[in-house]
C-alpha cells in the first residue's frame, strides 16, 4: 500500500512543517489607511476633514455619522465618540500632487496604486504613509514631519500664520502616539471651556458695571435742602426735587406773601367764607342764589 517502489514521497508529506503566518499586503495596508475614509472605507475626496487623533474622513461622512449615528454599528459608534460636532474635525488644507492621474491603465503598462494625490508643499513628499505626515490643528495645513524639523519655526510653512506647538497633530499615528493625541485632546477641551467661561464672566460684569452706572446717572443729587442738584433740560440752575413739588402743592394760597387779601377771599380756605352761611360763588354749588 504505497512506499514500495512505485512512488516517491516529498518531504512536505514526509515531515509535518509549522505554517508561517499570512502577512498582510504593506501596500493594500498603507494604500486602505492613506486613500480610504477611515469611517465608511471610501475613497478620499474634498472636502477631506480630520480628527484631533489623526484619522482621514471624507467631510459627508461625517456629517451622515452626526445625523444618523444609529444606523453604524456599536464598534463604530464607540470608536469615533469623541466625535461629537463638527467643530471636533478639521478640514484640511491640502496640496495637490502633479504627477498623480486618475486615468485608468490598461495592458501591460504599470500603475502606482501608492502614489498619493497630495504631497508635502516644503519637501514635495507624497502623502502615501511611506513618509510620516502632521496637520496644525489651528490652520488646517498638511505638511510633512521632515519639514518641521528641518525649518524650525512657530508659523506655518504653508499659509504663514501662527501656531504652538500642542497644535501640531500627527496623521494616522501608532497606538502610543494616538494616546498621547488623546491627551492633547482633553487638554485642549478645557482649555476651550476655561476661556469660554472667563468670556461669559467678563461680559457679565461687565453687563452688571453698566446698570450700575444707568441707575445712578437717573438718581438726582439733593442737597440739604431737598433741593436736586442736577441741571434741567431747559438751561442751568437748580430744579426741586419731586418731594419739593408735593410739598407746595399742599400749601394753602392763604399763606401765600404775595397774593391780595381779596384774592384770597375767593377761595374756601379764607376764614370768611368757612364762616359763611350761604353758598359762596367760586364753589359752583348749584343751590348759589
Amino acid at each position: 500500500m504505497g512506499c514500495d517502489g512505485g512512488t516517491i514521497p516529498t518531504r512536505d508529506e514526509l515531515v509535518k512543517t509549522k505554517k508561517k503566518p499570512e502577512k498582510r499586503d504593506k501596500d493594500a495596508d498603507l494604500a486602505a489607511t492613506w486613500q480610504m475614509c477611515a469611517l465608511l472605507q471610501t475613497p478620499l475626496e474634498r472636502p477631506i476633514v480630520a480628527c484631533q487623533l489623526g484619522r482621514l474622513y471624507n467631510k459627508e461622512s461625517v456629517i451622515e455619522f452626526l445625523l444618523e449615528r444609529e444606523k453604524f454599528d456599536e464598534e463604530k459608534s464607540i470608536k469615533f465618540n469623541h466625535i461629537k460636532a463638527l467643530k471636533d474635525v478639521k478640514q484640511l488644507n491640502l496640496t495637490d500632487n502633479p504627477a498623480y492621474t486618475s486615468e485608468s491603465l490598461t495592458g501591460d503598462a504599470y500603475a502606482d496604486r501608492c502614489m498619493s494625490k497630495f504631497i508635502c508643499p516644503v519637501t514635495g513628499l507624497e502623502m502615501s504613509g511611506r513618509f510620516r505626515f502632521c496637520y496644525i490643528w489651528s490652520c488646517g495645513c498638511v505638511v510633512s514631519e521632515r519639514a518641521l524639523k528641518e525649518v524650525k519655526s512657530v508659523i506655518c510653512h504653508k499659509c504663514g500664520l501662527p501656531y504652538e506647538e500642542d497644535d501640531v497633530i500627527l496623521l494616522n499615528g501608532n497606538h502610543d502616539e494616538v494616546d498621547v493625541l488623546w491627551v492633547k485632546m482633553e487638554s485642549r477641551k478645557q482649555k476651550l471651556r476655561a476661556e469660554k467661561k472667563a468670556k461669559k464672566k467678563k461680559l457679565d460684569s461687565t453687563a452688571t458695571s453698566a446698570g450700575e452706572a444707568a441707575s445712578s446717572s437717573k438718581q438726582p443729587r439733593l442737597d440739604t435742602n431737598g433741593i436736586s442738584l442736577t441741571k434741567s433740560k431747559n438751561g442751568g440752575g437748580k430744579t426741586k426735587s419731586k418731594t419739593d413739588k408735593d410739598s407746595d402743592k399742599k400749601k394753602s394760597i392763604q399763606h401765600d406773601p404775595t397774593a391780595s387779601k381779596v384774592y384770597k377771599s375767593l377761595f374756601t380756605t379764607c376764614d370768611k367764607a368757612k364762616n359763611q352761611q350761604k353758598a359762596h360763588w367760586v364753589t359752583f354749588n348749584p343751590q348759589y342764589n
